[in-house]
């Protein structure tokens, strides 16, 4: 038998963004500016992509950076209440192995003319294969990434 094992850890970002939360919302919702800062701004190649935004919609992908190895995300948007609150359930593969499962929650709370994002990760990572440590690296530069598509810079709230 295989040894098998999960980790549980969540993590929580907060940033705040001068754009108010209806942009910052806009910037999740639309096709074409979620493609330009979560799927692509990293530029490893796609190689499918599918964005389904509402409760129930799906979202997924496959990317591989060396196109070798292939990393598989198929998410699940459980909750979007406009311009506040957005709650998905994702899980990521690393080739044919599971290597995590996710709730993720985004808050979009008012501050002054601006936004402060608080995303927050509950995860298990399966068999050693992913790490708290890594998917909080990726989520921050994915929030950098958020930043440039406003046309800002984050700041740490």
């Amino acid at each position: 038998m295989t040894h098998t094992s999960v980790e549980h850890a969540s993590f929580t970002i907060e940033r705040v963004f001068k754009a108010p939360p209806e942009r910052v919302f806009r910037a999740f919702a639309d096709p074409a500016a979620h493609d330009r800062w979560f799927v692509k701004a990293d530029n490893w190649p796609v190689a499918e992509y599918r964005h389904d935004f509402r409760v129930g919609g799906r979202e997924g992908g496959r990317f591989s950076q060396d196109g070798k190895t292939f990393y598989f995300n198929e998410t699940v948007y459980l909750d979007i209440v406009e311009n506040r609150r957005i709650i998905s359930a994702y899980t990521m593969a690393k080739d044919d192995r599971p290597i995590s499962a996710s709730i993720a929650t985004v808050e979009l709370v008012p501050e002054g003319s601006g936004t402060r994002v608080v995303f927050t990760e509950q995860a298990a990572f399966l068999d050693g294969l992913d790490q708290v440590e890594y998917r909080r690296s990726g989520w921050e530069q994915l929030i950098g990434f958020l930043a440039a598509e406003l046309g800002e810079k984050a700041e740490a709230a």
